[in-house]
């Protein structure tokens, strides 16, 4: 395929790294080759890279599979899933799930890109509902609005919630931003 085909939403191949297309653009300059801007997310890492390509340059289109995983339970150097569609248990390193073990309690689903066989990436839902286990104690003539204390999660995550949160409260939480959204 060519860079010419290249379209938001597709995965590539450059230099042995795997990458969603966020965004490209063709650049027409007044003297000079025109070329194609792309914004491109790092499945392993989600950094996010701007690169220019050469119209006409070859690259390879991946194509990923989707599952759904249930979180079981921490193996050494890794966790253990139950892949929804075959009822398999799958291995899945810590250096895949990076941050995201923050988040992971008995039964959390999540979903996982598999290519060439093995698991390249994985995502949480954006939106999860997980126990207050322990918050920071406060000064109690502290009443500044939006004055905000820290809280550790049921899965160890720790997050800024407001101050009427409370130990065995149970709290949203995006997952993306590592932000409280509201009290359940």
């Amino acid at each position: 395929m060519t860079t010419n085909q290249i379209a938001q939403g597709m995965n590539i191949e450059l230099e042995g790294k795997i990458y969603h297309v966020e965004s490209c653009v063709k650049v027409s300059v007044a003297k000079g080759t025109p070329f194609l801007k792309a914004k491109l997310r790092d499945l392993m890492s989600e950094k996010i890279v701007e690169k220019n390509f050469k119209v006409g340059q070859i690259v390879n289109e991946v194509n990923l599979l989707e599952h759904q995983l249930e979180f079981l339970y921490p193996e050494k150097n890794g966790y253990l899933f139950l892949d929804i569609s075959n009822l398999e248990q799958v291995f899945v390193s810590s250096k895949i799930l990076l941050d995201k073990i923050n988040y992971l309690k008995e039964g959390i689903r999540l979903k996982a890109m598999f290519y060439g066989g093995s698991i390249f990436s994985v995502e949480l839902p954006q939106f999860l509902e997980l126990m207050v286990a322990k918050v920071e104690e406060i000064n109690e003539k502290l009443r500044v609005s939006n004055a905000t204390k820290e809280a550790v999660l049921e899965t160890g995550a720790v997050v800024q919630v407001p101050l009427f949160v409370e130990v065995g409260d149970i709290i949203k939480i995006d997952t993306m931003t590592n932000e409280f959204i509201q009290r359940v």
